[in-house]
């Protein structure tokens, strides 16, 4: 760093908050290559996603010397140049990669940006054997756009698959991340309802985040991985195919959410070598949670920002691992799990596999899904800004997210099937403070549109048996969730009636060695007891691979 650059370093109100200045500069001291950011404005002084965007790369390029920034306006000749239409933009290394993000990165995408300042340095893919041997097939032009959200936590993970492709295939492929809400009319356009929307053709589409190899098939072939797979003569799990050498652990913990980070901090501890592996983002149904007020420690807390907190504290004693779902477990005298990306060995599994979102089961919920229906307020809420949603619930999820919508100024309603609420009282104080409208006693029986988008529900009153029709821009459904407990059961795992995974005090399953911990277990379902649950979990582990109970004799 030049001493003009150091001075304007000390005088300046940064953007970045201090703590993140110092985690970036810990992150940027192992970039290698020199990173360029080339920022398009529309050259209006008032514009605050243009400033925004100005400011945040100018900070970028003040944490390392590694990272240098420029600034253009649309008119100018660099615009022409690089076809930049849209402002804001940022390109990143444009002379060798063609990658851009288009809209301030003010939410979820700047973790996208700082892992693409980092892979780019780099010059590494990060991709898996697997990915790569997909798109070596690859021999057209492909430019997947992904559209985000700032408060999807998942949307970060999408845009750096197609990153990663880009580093890999600098010739052959293109990626943009587009802030959806930035961007209304191209939204409209690609019919964007819920995010991430990947676009990767002008007639193929995808919606949601994609485990890595996925999303690198359905690229290639421009259609569902599944009919990509089947038109090859293949199973879906042989797609990944590859020889690996097996990595050994003490314990496998399946899941990272609080539970499972919670278990590989207590396993580290004990002195148990472990690795947490998710087949989707750290952190579970949290990094989905716009507010947590219910945590010790924590009047109150953004779920992802308590998501980063469990997670770097896990980091300094385990190894986590997401987007990596599991394809097979074997249990002999080592405990084998079999990945997309490896094979592991243990001594001890602990399945920490959280729960996914409870459907309604109704004419409409399937057919909208992505396109006016949906179950995370934090992915898709910006989407509905000014418009008019029903959120369909009553427990504490429900009114959460209830109140983030109407935050982000939604107008919404909420729709539930009894009298009253059996959300937390302070929930429903808040409400009443909002002002936000509750139809009671009421079910959702169907949910109609038209070719694009939701246009509203039929709803049943439950005391008298009439139907109304109730008119809406969106559905969020929030009635619970179901325990993620394939794998379990695969394995012989004992389930409880309501389909959780039953266990013992110490977490112990009915098979030796195997151990469950938070939601997927039932019982009360808060972040809380899923890390009471984590740790006892991996404390039992340790005392029985210490003392194998199952090997005493009566």
């Amino acid at each position: 760093m030049t001493a003009e650059q150091k001075n304007e370093s000390a005088s300046r109100e940064w953007l970045i908050p201090e703590e993140g200045q110092k985690h970036l500069k810990d992150i940027f001291k192992g970039l290698k290559g020199d990173v360029r950011l080339v920022v398009f404005t529309s050259g209006d002084p008032k514009n605050e996603f243009d400033a925004y965007l100005r400011r945040f790369a100018e900070e970028l390029s003040l944490l390392s010397d590694k990272i240098s920034a420029e600034f253009h306006t649309v008119k100018d000749k660099a615009a022409t140049e690089h076809k930049v239409t849209l402002t804001p933009t940022l390109l990143v290394n444009p002379d060798k990669y063609r990658i851009r993000f288009t809209g301030a990165p003010m939410g979820e995408e700047a973790r996208a940006l700082i892992e693409t300042i980092f892979l780019v340095s780099m010059g590494a893919s990060g991709l898996s054997p697997a990915s790569k041997q997909l798109l070596e097939e690859l021999k057209e032009e492909r430019n997947p756009r992904v559209f985000t959200s700032p408060g999807c936590p998942y949307c970060p993970g999408q845009f750096m698959n197609a990153v990663k492709c880009v580093i890999a295939k600098p010739d052959l492929v293109a990626a943009e991340c587009i802030d959806s809400d930035e961007f209304p009319d191209l939204s409209s356009k690609y019919r964007v309802g819920s995010v991430p929307h990947t676009q990767y053709s002008e007639t193929f589409s995808g919606v949601g985040m994609m485990p890595e190899e996925r999303f690198v098939l359905e690229m290639v072939a421009l259609k569902d991985a599944e009919a990509a797979l089947r038109e090859r003569g293949m199973q879906p799990q042989a797609a990944h195919g590859h020889e690996v050498e097996a990595e050994k652990y003490d314990v496998i913990i399946l899941g990272a959410g609080p539970a499972g980070l919670t278990a590989g901090i207590y396993a580290e501890r004990s002195g148990l070598k472990s690795i947490v592996i998710d087949k989707s983002i750290i952190g579970g149904q949290v990094a989905t949670t716009p507010n947590v007020e219910n945590y010790p420690g924590f009047k109150n807390v953004g779920g992802m920002n308590l998501v980063e907190i469990l997670t770097a504290h896990t980091r300094e004693y385990s190894n986590v691992r997401e987007n990596e779902p599991v394809e097979e477990i074997k249990i002999g005298k080592r405990i084998e799990v079999y990945t997309a990306k490896g094979v592991y060995l243990s001594k001890a599994l602990i399945l920490a596999t959280g729960s996914q979102w409870r459907s309604l089961g109704i004419p409409g919920e399937k057919q909208f899904f992505g396109n006016g229906v949906s179950h995370c307020a934090s992915c898709d809420g910006y989407t509905f800004k000014g418009k008019k949603v029903l959120m369909v619930g009553g427990g504490n999820s429900a009114l959460t997210d209830a109140l983030h919508l109407k935050n982000l100024g939604v107008h919404v309603t909420i729709v539930h099937r009894r009298d009253a609420f059996r959300a937390e009282k302070a929930l429903q104080d808040a409400l009443k403070r909002e002002g936000i409208k509750v139809i009671w006693d009421s079910a959702v029986e169907e949910i109609y549109g038209d070719a694009e988008r939701v246009k509203g529900v039929k709803l049943r009153n439950l005391n008298t048996g009439e139907d109304s029709l109730q008119e809406c821009d969106g559905v969020f459904i929030s009635i619970g969730h179901i325990a993620n407990t394939e794998l379990a059961s695969d394995i012989g795992v004992h389930l409880n009636d309501d389909g959780t995974i039953k266990v013992d005090r110490g977490m112990r399953t009915n098979i030796p060695r195997v151990y469950a911990a938070g939601d997927v277990t039932g019982g009360v379902r808060q972040i809380v007891t899923a890390v009471g649950e984590g740790a006892t979990a991996a404390l039992s582990a340790f005392e029985d691979i210490q003392n194998p109970y199952w090997k005493k004799k009566a």
